[in-house]
This record gives C-alpha cells, structure tokens and sequence, in this order.
C-alpha cells in the first residue's frame, strides 16, 4: 500500500497487516513512530499510536478483520500528535488521548467505511490535517543526522562534529523528536538491518556488512535489542509470549 503523494515526506510506509491467531505477535525494535488503526468488529475499532519500539516484544497471536499500520518517518510524530516523542517511547496510546474528540470522531468514520483503500485515505486525510506546518529551525539538521545515521553509520561524536553542534544537543534533539538518542537509534536502524539480510547469510560476513566490530559484537547487540541470539531467531526459536497490553 502507498501513502498519498503529499504524505510521501512524513510517511514512511504502509503496511496492511495480517495477524494470524497461531502465530505469535513479533514488534520489532523500530526507530520509527506508527499510527494504526484496528477494526476488531464490524463497525467497530480504533486508533493508536504506537512509539518507537526500544526493544523487541513478543505476544500470543491475534486475528482482526483489519489491522493498518501508517508509519511516520522518524522526526515526523511530535508535529502531528504534538507531544514530545519520548514520552510515546515503548508506548500503544489511544489517539483519543492525544487528540481528544477530534480522534473519537475519525474513530466512528472509519469504522463506517468497508475497504481498507477507503480506510486508509481516511487515515491519511487526519493525519494531513494534523500536520503542524510551522518551520522548525531544526528541521534541517535533524533531518540530516537521521539520514546519516540510518544510511552511513557515522559515529555520534564525529556526526555531532560535522554538524557543528554538541553531542548533548544532538541527543536532546533525537529524544524530543524521534524518542531515541542517536545512539539506540543507530542499534535499531542496526539490528534491523541484519534482519533484513539474514536469510541463508553467513554471520561473519553480515556482521562486517553492517558495521559491526565482529560477529560477536553484532550477536550480543541483538541479544540485547531481540532477546534471543541471531541463531536462534532465524530459526524460529523466540521468547516466550506475554499478553499484549495493545
């Protein structure tokens, strides 16, 4: 699924998700800020927000009739929810908390639309709508150090350096607007990776690939970040489940 031309430079990706009851629910470490909604009948279902994910969690497997995931880039979330981002980090809050009647409201439109096209555009015109267009005058450097550290791996003091600012300010900015500091930002962008192109890869040459020290730096930084070692993920061999609090 495609966001509408004018979301594509706060929205990521969409993604129509598919839980399957007998699977388990896998949330993976993400840099990034979701708004997902969930019909969990026929006219009924709601919003939240889902912040940026710190670490893995696993969860019994669930079935919805419709379950959509609009992913905001990273900096994106404060100017549409208006609230520092850190406070939504490893957090599934209702919009309604946010946004008050103005998400209650959207909550009982969408429920009253059958398709899931219908639905998303719904979601997009809200979240267009809630756009603070204002310029910060951060905005610029912000965005430059999220590309850089998700693209090149640049240290955070040597990022900080060529930007000409601190490293406190760097990490003050990225709490505030992306709800990681640069460096659990560069972890997760990391281990994400290594996820991507794990498939029938050899470890150690994954590990240099991403930019890892060695194979046992990356196995460690994705015990930390997973909970269970490269290995033993790719082979299906995951933590136990706890209930969902979404």
């Amino acid at each position: 699924m495609f966001p509408k031309s004018a979301l594509l430079p706060w929205i990521a990706d969409v993604t129509l998700m598919r839980p399957d009851g007998l699977l388990p629910l896998v949330h993976l470490p993400d840099v990034a800020t979701a708004l997902v909604y969930r019909r969990t009948g026929p006219r009924d279902g709601d919003l939240r927000v889902v912040g940026p994910r710190s670490r893995a969690s696993y969860h019994p497997g669930k079935e919805l009739p419709m379950c959509i995931r609009v992913r905001l880039r990273p900096g994106v979330a404060r100017s549409v929810f208006g609230v520092p981002v850190r406070e939504l980090r490893d957090q599934a809050v209702p919009l309604t908390e946010l946004w008050g009647d103005r998400a209650a409201r959207l909550e009982r439109r969408l429920n009253e639309l059958s398709g899931t096209d219908s639905v998303l555009r719904g979601i997009e015109d809200a979240v267009l709508k809630g756009l603070h267009h204002d310029a910060d005058p951060r905005d610029p450097l912000l965005r430059e150090a999220v590309q850089s550290l998700s693209t090149t791996g640049d240290r955070v003091a040597a990022l900080a350096q060529r930007l000409s600012v601190s490293e406190r300010h760097l990490r003050d900015l990225f709490t505030d607007r992306v709800g990681l500091t640069p460096k659990r930002f560069t972890r997760i962008q990391r281990v994400r990776t290594v996820l991507a192109r794990a498939g029938a890869a050899k470890w150690a040459g994954l590990a240099v690939d991403t930019g890892y020290y060695d194979q046992s730096h990356m196995a460690a930084d994705f015990h930390a970040l997973m909970g269970v070692s490269p290995t033993a993920f790719r082979a299906g061999h995951l933590p136990t489940t706890t209930p969902c609090a979404t």
